[in-house]
């Protein structure tokens, strides 16, 4: 039998259940973690969690059975765990490292497997690539592996993780909220963490889609506006103060303002790094992906700070946090850390941040965000649009962005940026990134600009000359 290619992208190594994500891949995969950590330590020490998909505790099982038989000892989470728990709980038990069975965000026919290092954040590419290696040099075993046995260490890393939540978050100014907060887990890993957590503060909470469904009403449990229709009806019916979404493993956020409407990643990344810098007195920084709002860019300039830009990919904040750079590491695709936390992403803080912003400001975030367009002196409407290609098209898309743009879509091209994919900033400010994605068969366009209707515009030409 021919093994499978085992590949970390963006984040972790994902694939279609049964047929890219089997048991024999997650068999192959633990062994080659097991081969990694071992070079490390003698004894290494691993927690083994999963999120709420078909099959994820068995996958898990299965990873920790391996693991143990290539003598590591395994802790494994009792129940679905979010991913910023797992983290946490790498660092609280100085362990050296944890494998997490999700697909975080993807559709429901996806499952996936996260390794994290020993400083809770995602492997950085140096280590997936010795596990990919070491992978690739292990048979996919056929006898039977059905029969695993269940006296695996358990841990449960929530109250060591809620305690960590109350040193970033100020829950003492939450009851200052003139009203409550919708909590959707979108049938994903933050059902019964970031609602247990608000209502312990005081906060009036409605919970819905907090039970386990494997199909996620068959869209899959991404917080996005289109799959959020749910938490805007039930914000609406409860007059709440806003809807807190995270997605199928707690990473990610997607946040509903008051009034039923959808508020931009993008948008709460640059309020939320703007509301630090004025409550907590830092004189620190953020980092952004190169797919991220230029907002954060212009927030960083009104406080005077700096502003450093990483590739696409959450590893990539970990080191500016340990150097203590930055007071927010932020992603457009909802990923979001602050100083003093974990260098992953942590969709349930950034729910908790944003309602203490709330509370404390006593305004929808709509006000906040006008406010904040008024303060830096334009306004950032950033779009995302993702673009399936044939597989011709799509293999001679590398070669195309390779070449010199003096001018793209009949505008001058002011700055070309290559760090990840091709970025073209124009004179006015306005830019388009068009970059294969990292963990899903699309090429995804990203456009900012000083209207919805001009990025929109930005991405159409991109689109058209993607596909010409």
């Amino acid at each position: 039998m021919t093994s499978q290619a085992i590949h970390f992208g963006t984040s972790g190594w994902r694939g279609i259940i049964a047929e890219d994500f089997t048991f024999p891949g997650v068999r192959r995969a633990a062994a080659a973690i097991a081969g990694h950590v071992r070079t490390k330590s003698k004894s290494p020490i691993l927690i083994i969690g999963y999120d709420t998909r078909f099959f994820s505790g068995e996958f898990a099982r299965t990873a920790a059975a391996v693991l143990r038989s290539h003598s590591c000892r395994v802790f494994l989470c009792g129940a679905a765990t979010p991913t910023p728990a797992i983290a946490h709980a790498i660092i609280y038990g100085k362990l050296d490292g944890g494998v997490n069975i999700t697909a975080s965000h993807n559709p429901a026919r996806y499952n996936g497997l996260k390794f994290s290092g020993p400083d809770g954040g995602p492997a950085l590419p140096e280590i997936t690539r010795d596990i990919e290696k070491r992978a690739a040099a292990i048979k996919d075993d056929s006898g039977a592996h059905h029969e695993i046995e269940e006296d695996f260490e358990q841990i449960d890393p929530r109250e060591p993780y809620f305690a960590q939540l109350r040193r970033m978050v100020r829950f003492d100014v939450l009851p200052k909220a003139k009203g409550g907060f919708v909590c959707d887990a979108v049938h994903g890993c933050g059902a019964g963490w970031l609602d247990r957590i608000l209502a312990e503060s005081g906060a009036t909470v409605t919970p819905i889609r907090a039970e386990r469904d494997v199909l996620f009403e068959g869209t899959g449990p991404d917080p996005s506006e289109e799959n959020l229709a749910p938490l805007r009806k039930a914000v609406a019916e409860k007059k709440a103060l806003a809807g807190l979404a995270t997605d199928g493993d707690a990473d990610r956020f997607g946040i509903v303002d008051r009034d039923g409407s959808f508020v931009q990643p993008n948008h709460i990344l640059a309020l939320v790094f703007d509301y630090i810098l004025e409550t907590r007195g830092y004189k620190l920084g953020a980092s952004r992906s190169v797919a991220t709002t230029h907002l954060l860019d212009a927030v960083a300039k009104l406080h005077k700070v700096k502003l450093y830009e990483t590739p696409v990919g959450f590893k990539y904040v970990g080191p500016l946090l340990r150097e203590d750079k930055i007071a927010l590491g932020g992603e457009e695709s909802a990923g979001m850390t602050i100083r003093g936390h974990l260098p992953e992403k942590d969709g349930i803080l950034a729910c908790l941040l944003v309602a203490e912003m709330i509370a404390a400001r006593q305004t929808s975030l709509a006000e906040q965000l006008r406010d904040l367009f008024r303060r830096v002196g334009r306004e950032f409407w950033p779009v995302r649009v993702n673009l399936h290609l044939s597989d011709d098209a799509q293999a001679k898309l590398p070669k195309r962005l390779k070449g010199d743009f003096k001018k793209f879509a009949g505008r001058r091209v002011a700055h070309e940026n290559r760090l990840d994919g091709l970025k073209l900033i124009f004179e006015d400010g306005e830019w388009v990134l068009m970059r294969p994605s990292g963990t899903e068969p699309v090429v995804r366009i990203y456009t900012e600009a000083a209207t919805l209707e001009a990025s929109h515009k930005l991405a159409d030409e991109a689109r058209a000359w993607i596909t010409q």
